[in-house]
C-alpha cells in the first residue's frame, strides 16, 4: 500500500484503476473538443450519403423513416432541411423531430433560388452552439454541400478550397456549382 496525496493509502490496483481512468479521461477530450458524438458513419439505409461536414456538422441526403427516428439517438440535437415542400418524395419530418426533442430548422432552397439569406439562415443555426451536433440534409446533399461550401469561402478557404469541401460533402452537378459560383461572385470574400 501506498500513501495518496490525500494522506490516504491506495492499493498498486486501485493506482492503475486511477491512471486508465485518467488516460480514458484525455484521450476522450479531443473527441469532445471537436464536437464528436455523432458517427462517423451511418447505414446508408438510414441515412443516404451520411458525411461528417465539420465538427458537430454532418450532411446527408434524406433520411429514411427509421432515419427520422433515431436522429436522437444517433446523437443530433438539431436537423437543417434543405427540401422544398411539395419535391418529389418530400416528408413533413417536423412533428418526427419534435416528438424527440429535437430542433427543426426548414430553409428550402434550389439550384435557383439559392440565396446569401438561406446562407445565412444555416450558418445562424451553426453559429449556435446549443443546436449541435448538427444534420443538415436535402434529397441527395447536393444542396448541403453547395451551402457548405459557400460557408467555407466565407470562412477564409479560397475558391478551389471552398469548392472541394462542397464537392466532398455532397455537391454535384453544374446546376449547384454554378449557384455556389454565382453566390461567391455576388458578395465581397475574406
Amino acid at each position: 500500500m501506498r500513501r495518496n496525496g490525500n494522506g490516504d493509502t491506495e492499493a498498486p490496483r486501485d493506482r492503475v484503476r486511477t491512471r486508465l481512468g485518467l488516460l480514458a479521461v484525455v484521450a476522450f477530450l479531443p473527441a469532445l473538443a471537436s464536437g464528436a458524438g455523432i458517427p462517423d458513419s451511418v447505414d446508408g439505409a438510414l441515412i443516404a450519403n451520411y458525411v461528417v461536414a465539420g465538427p458537430g456538422v454532418a450532411g446527408a441526403g434524406q433520411p429514411s423513416s427509421a432515419g427520422l427516428a433515431r436522429l436522437k439517438e444517433l446523437g443530433f440535437r438539431t436537423v437543417v432541411n434543405l427540401r422544398v415542400e411539395g419535391e418529389g418524395g418530400y416528408v413533413d419530418e417536423k412533428a418526427i423531430l419534435e416528438a424527440q426533442g429535437l430542433r427543426y430548422v426548414h430553409v428550402p432552397l434550389t439550384a435557383t433560388t439559392l440565396s446569401e439569406a438561406d446562407i445565412q439562415a444555416v450558418r445562424a443555426v451553426l453559429d449556435d452552439a446549443a443546436a449541435r451536433p448538427v444534420l443538415i440534409h436535402c434529397t441527395s446533399a447536393s444542396r448541403v454541400g453547395a451551402v457548405w461550401a459557400v460557408i467555407q469561402r466565407r470562412q477564409g478557404k479560397t475558391v478551389d478550397e471552398a469548392e472541394a469541401e462542397g464537392r466532398r460533402v455532397g455537391m454535384k452537378g453544374s446546376a449547384m456549382t454554378s449557384a455556389v459560383r454565382r453566390l461567391l461572385e455576388a458578395a465581397p470574400q475574406p
